[in-house]
């Protein structure tokens, strides 16, 4: 499941990208509002966890520009301000949810959690490609009738080319989506798409093809 975390002090955005990642979410990062707006225009996020202090623009600021946009991304809101009257002026502005620094990150996850179970369709219907079926709400992969427990990478991996079925996508691409905090060799890519491959097997009725100096495909067999 893929999220946005804004925040411009420089060390919590770690923190708060590689615990995320470590609970198996794919995170993408921006330290300014302008850039955590563009990145919402441009990405399919299941949610997004905004500071609210940011240059650019503030979280309340791109959380407004986001509801007038028509864009029902779930936010939740982090910020160092705890008075009645901001907590209001946050939820007001369209943020679903409110987080005081400092905080501790199992609320944050469990405030997360929340908010995709209520934001429901917010993660995106499950996606089918054949035999194929995968659940962004659950992070749940059946090949068939059968369960297939994935890596967060092998997870990233297959709902972008799932998204994209019958479409070349581009490693370039894969390369951004799965790894977004390193650069990816082809050969580690290489290397993922086989254990994808094996762990898929026959159940699904679908192929992954590797297109010759672009990228992969994902198509029915």
């Amino acid at each position: 499941m893929r999220v946005l975390v804004a925040e411009d002090d420089v060390a919590l955005l770690s923190v708060l990208a590689r615990g995320l990642r470590q609970h198996g979410y794919v995170v993408d990062t921006a330290q300014r509002g302008d850039e955590a707006l563009h990145r919402l225009e441009l990405g399919d996020y299941a949610a997004a966890i905004l500071d609210w202090r940011m240059p650019g623009l503030d979280g309340v600021e791109v959380v407004v520009e986001a509801r007038g946009r028509g864009w029902h991304v779930p936010v939740l809101l982090l910020t160092a301000r705890d008075t009645p009257h901001e907590r209001i002026q946050g939820l007001d502005a369209g943020a679903d949810d409110y987080l005081v620094k400092p905080f501790d990150f199992g609320e944050l996850l469990a405030r997360l959690r929340a908010l995709l179970r209520r934001g429901g369709s917010a993660a995106g219907p499950a996606l089918r490609v054949a035999g194929l079926q995968l659940d962004p709400a659950t992070q749940e992969v059946r090949s068939g009738e059968r369960a297939v427990a994935l890596s967060p990478r092998e997870y990233a991996i297959l709902e972008l080319l799932m998204r994209r079925a019958g479409r070349v996508v581009s490693r370039q691409s894969i390369a951004e989506h799965a790894w977004p905090e390193a650069d990816a060799s082809w050969n580690a890519i290489e290397a993922h798409m086989a254990r994808l491959r094996a762990k898929l097997g026959g159940d699904a009725r679908v192929a992954i093809l590797a297109v010759r100096g672009s990228g992969y495909r994902l198509v029915d067999r």
